[in-house]
C-alpha cells in the first residue's frame, strides 16, 4: 500500500539524476511537496513516443482509465497490486504501453496501537532509502479526455509484497525499481510482459530505513520539512527505528 509519500527534490535535481535532456522541453515548476495524497500533482517520469527522451510532469495522483465514464475512479486506483498489472482492465493498457517511474523520497505508512505498544491513534513511520537517495516507485500513466475535450493525465503507484522488514506497518509496499530497471520499465529497452513482471517485486531490506514522525502528517494539510523528522515521543518496535537520511548525524 502506498496512499501518502514525500517528495522533496526539486526539479533541476530529479533532471540531473534522471538523466533527463533539458534541451528538449522546459522542466514544470514545482515546490517540495512533504505530504503527498491522493488527488494530488505529483512529478512522474515519462517516456516521449516521439524522441524516445525521458521527460519530468506533473500528473494528478489516481489512475483514471481511457474509457472511464467520468475522473472519480482516479480517487480510488492510487495503487496498482503488480499481481494484476496486466490482466486487470484498469491497468493493462497503461502496463503495456504507458509505464513510467515516480520519483520520491520516501513513504508513509502507519503502525497499529497495539504494534506500537499504544493507546494512542496510529503512529506514522517514513520509509526511505538508508543511503538518501530518491526512491523511484514503478508507476503506470493514463490519459482521459473529459465530455469538454480536455485531456487528464493521471498515474497509479504498482505496489508488491512488503518485505519482511516493513510487514509489521503493512503488508503490501510501494515497488522501488533500481537503475539498472528504468530502461526496461521506461521501454527504452525491449522486454516482454514475463520480463518486466518479474520487476515487481520487493526490494532488498537493507535498502529502507524506517522511523517514527509526527502524526501531523495525518492531516493532509499539514506540509512541511518537519514532517519527516524523528518524534522522539513515539513508541517504535525493534527494527522500526533506524536513523533517519534525512537528520543530521
Amino acid at each position: 500500500m502506498c496512499g501518502r509519500y514525500f517528495a522533496q527534490r526539486d526539479p533541476d535535481r530529479l533532471a540531473e539524476y534522471y538523466r533527463l535532456n533539458r534541451t528538449e522541453r522546459p522542466l514544470p515548476n514545482f515546490a517540495p511537496n512533504w505530504n503527498v495524497a491522493p488527488t494530488q500533482d505529483g512529478p512522474v517520469i515519462r517516456r516521449n513516443p516521439e524522441s524516445g527522451e525521458r521527460q519530468l510532469d506533473l500528473l494528478r495522483w489516481g489512475l483514471v482509465p481511457h474509457w472511464a465514464k467520468d475522473s472519480k475512479d482516479g480517487a480510488r486506483l492510487i495503487n496498482a497490486r503488480a499481481d494484476g498489472v496486466a490482466e486487470k482492465p484498469s491497468f493493462r493498457e497503461a502496463f503495456r504501453k504507458r509505464r513510467c517511474l515516480v520519483p520520491a523520497d520516501g513513504f508513509y505508512e502507519w503502525l497499529s496501537p497495539a504494534e506500537a505498544r499504544s493507546k494512542d491513534p496510529k503512529q506514522p513511520f517514513a520509509v526511505a532509502l538508508k543511503n538518501g537517495d530518491p526512491m523511484t516507485f514503478a508507476g503506470l500513466w493514463e490519459n482521459w479526455k473529459d465530455p469538454d475535450g480536455n485531456w487528464l493525465r493521471t498515474y497509479s503507484i504498482v505496489t508488491t509484497d512488503a518485505a519482511p522488514k516493513q510487514q509489521p506497518l503493512h503488508h503490501r509496499m510501494p515497488v522501488i525499481l533500481p537503475r539498472e530497471a528504468w530502461p526496461a520499465w521506461l521501454g527504452e529497452e525491449p522486454a516482454e510482459a514475463e520480463a518486466l513482471k518479474a520487476l515487481l517485486r520487493p526490494c532488498p531490506d537493507e535498502w529502507l530505513a524506517a522511523w517514527p514522525v509526527s502524526k501531523r502528517v495525518n492531516k493532509v494539510s499539514e506540509n512541511d520539512a518537519s514532517l519527516i523528522l524523528r518524534d522522539p515521543t513515539a513508541n517504535a518496535p525493534p527494527g522500526l527505528d533506524d536513523p533517519s537520511p534525512y537528520e543530521p548525524r
